[in-house]
């Protein structure tokens, strides 16, 4: 394992990234109703998730066992969802939010795995794994339909940000330009990606040739996290 270290702007990008997705987390059992104890649970869980997976995948240290601001950080984010109306949390801006999280961790991932030797095409995987795994545990444990089910660009601007990174990153070794280059436009392109899909509601075709927007429609009523984000 050749492993570089991580700079403290990814650092910082890795804490709102997960507050970010510790909030949707508690949000999840704020509308369930729950105790703040299942909001706490939903919050960490969601919150590291996606980075859990991947350090077991590419065999490094879990990152939040060893850092306390993570848990503080989730269990914080917890505490102001439980004393605030759900509904200060709803409409799109949460969904914005979200977006900075997913293109954030989407290239975090990809760039510590690049940083312990992983190859650029699992590299980018990683990235996508980090940036959506957490949201998948979150709405299985819930028992609600998940995001990725449904043809918004929700993975596909996880992956832009991802193979911006993953090949960024070699191209830049060779060019002599800075990772943190990489890491601004990767960042940048999946988040407006992300919102100009939230804005105008694009959606993926899917099988069988239904719309993006019938299928939303469809996930409406059974209650998907989706039903006002419609492609």
């Amino acid at each position: 394992m050749n492993e570089v270290g991580l700079t403290p702007i990814l650092d910082l990008i890795d804490l709102a990234g997960i507050a970010v997705f510790a909030l949707s987390g508690a949000l999840v059992a704020a509308r369930e109703r729950q105790t703040f104890v299942t909001m706490g649970f939903f919050a960490l869980v969601t919150g590291v998730g996606g980075g859990t997976v991947r350090d077991l995948l590419i065999d490094a240290p879990v990152f939040w066992v060893t850092d306390p601001w993570v848990p503080i950080v989730c269990l914080g984010t917890a505490l102001a969802v439980w004393f605030s109306p759900v509904d200060r949390w709803e409409g799109k801006l949460l969904n914005y939010a979200d977006a900075l999280g997913l293109a954030a961790y989407a290239v975090l991932g990809s760039a510590k795995a690049i940083t312990y030797g992983i190859p650029p095409v699992p590299a980018i995987l990683m990235g996508i794994i980090t940036g959506c795994v957490g949201g998948v545990i979150r709405d299985v444990v819930a028992g609600r339909p998940s995001i990725i089910m449904q043809p918004e660009l929700y993975v596909t601007a996880a992956a832009l940000s991802a193979a911006l990174t993953g090949v960024g990153m070699q191209v830049a070794g060779v060019f002599g330009i800075a990772n943190g280059w990489v890491w601004v436009i990767a960042f940048a392109s999946g988040v407006t990606l992300r919102a100009a899909a939230i804005h105008y509601e694009w959606g993926l075709p899917s099988y069988g040739g239904e719309s993006g927007k019938e299928m939303s429609e469809d996930a409406a009523d059974l209650g998907s996290p989706t039903d006002k984000r419609k492609p």
